[in-house]
């Protein structure tokens, strides 16, 4: 089982695989670190990022995204923007594909019951993925 883990920041979803196959986590080959919205944010340009963005899942196998949720107000609010990309990743009519919003309570009590495995560090991963690493292994551990 495959979930993608996403993390929005701005116009950008960045993006981590995490493999799950008995008991045994990995990291598959992806090339695709993030997807990006085009400034226009135009009806146009959210189709071609939510087109892109079904066909990285598919060409993955993804079965689930897990997306780590932003606040709509106060000091840590996301962007109107940020909330477009997640509305076109949840609206995805892609069968098989399971997408959750991960509210940050059940990040942390998900991982004080499940610690990561291994340091971020140790996984090869570019630093800016590892809201989206944490994202995809709290998808895992929660179900």
């Amino acid at each position: 089982m495959i979930i993608c883990g996403v993390e929005l920041t701005g116009s950008d979803a960045v993006v981590c695989l995490l493999k799950l196959d008995r008991g045994q986590f990995s990291l598959p080959e992806c090339k695709v670190r993030k997807l990006s919205l085009s400034k226009n944010h135009s009806r146009q340009d959210l189709k071609q990022f939510q087109a892109a963005f079904a066909a990285l899942m598919a060409e993955h196998g993804v079965t689930g995204v897990a997306i780590k949720e932003r606040m709509p107000k106060g000091k840590f609010a996301g962007g109107a923007i940020s909330f477009k990309l997640e509305a076109a990743v949840q609206l995805l009519e892609q069968p098989g594909l399971d997408v959750r919003l991960l509210p940050p309570a059940l990040i942390k009590s998900t991982l004080a019951a499940h610690p990561l495995p291994i340091p971020f560090t140790d996984t090869g991963l570019k630093v800016f993925q590892e809201t989206a690493f944490t994202a995809a292994y709290v998808g895992h551990m929660a179900k």
